[in-house]
């Protein structure tokens, strides 16, 4: 008995210890795998159309295109922000080029700093809407596994996963994120102040093809004080787009002219 009761010891230590390995490893790999679902490798310029929604009524919209390139030296996406809608934001633009991020007004031909949770629109900041790869700017924790509903209230078996900021890129201190297994799709996301105070709930949803993979198409954000505020992102007209380097010079800016 003595003998069997030492194997079966050796055999549980020998599992236990890859295991503790294997999840630090499989949190990263399930947010790098998550981060390919959310965007494409390639170039791109995508659409969004943001809704701000007070009791269920229609309060704002507002729409912007998001053009992002991988920064082949940090791994992390470089963000031009073009504003659309309404007409009195037309020709805006919002640059984000390592840990810098600009705000341009063609009105007064000037540029200034502004940090990621500058407000966009209702819940949503300006970056709520930067094309980020999670897997560079956050470490992550697998909680394990955990059926939620998604936004149409149907079951998801997801990985719940901690992630905290790795680097001074990322928008926010904390956030936990659920995503789909097997699919890696994002599912929900919660995101804290550096405090640790709630600050607002996501939902992804309407996954459909799109450059090549299958993509949120629809974000809703919901106040994690006030659920009656909530503010709705469409995510539409995806393109493979060429971005010259210019659009990431804060003093080009005011040169850029984009069709």
């Amino acid at each position: 008995m003595t003998r069997t009761t030492t194997l079966f010891a050796a055999l549980a230590l020998a599992l236990s210890l890859p295991v503790t390995v294997a999840e630090a490893q499989t949190a990263q790999q399930i947010i790098a795998a998550a981060d390919k679902v959310r965007n494409p490798d390639a170039p791109f310029r995508v659409t969004n159309k943001l809704a701000e929604f007070v009791h269920g009524a229609l309060h704002d919209t507002d729409e912007i295109v998001v053009y992002a390139k991988v920064d082949p030296a940090t791994g992390q996406f470089r963000d031009l922000v073009r504003y659309v809608e309404p007409p009195r934001d037309a020709g805006k633009m919002a640059m984000l080029d390592g840990t810098q991020l600009w705000f341009y007004d063609p009105a007064s031909k000037a540029s200034v700093r502004i940090s990621p949770q500058q407000r966009l629109i209702g819940q949503a900041a300006i970056g709520d809407v930067l094309t980020v790869n999670l897997a560079v700017d956050y470490t992550g924790t697998l909680i394990g596994a955990e059926t939620i509903e998604d936004s149409t209230r149907k079951s998801r078996e997801c990985w719940h996963l901690d992630m905290k900021a790795a680097n001074d890129h990322a928008t926010y201190n904390r956030v936990e994120y659920w995503f789909e297994k097997g699919t890696y799709y994002p599912i929900k996301g919660k995101f804290y102040s550096d405090s640790g105070r709630l600050l607002k709930i996501l939902y992804y949803g309407k996954f459909a093809p799109a450059l090549g993979g299958i993509r949120p198409t629809e974000a809703i954000i919901i106040d994690a004080v006030d659920s009656a505020l909530v503010t709705r992102i469409d995510f539409g007209d995806y393109q493979y787009q060429q971005i010259p380097e210019t659009w990431f010079q804060r003093d080009y800016l005011p040169r850029l002219r984009i069709e």
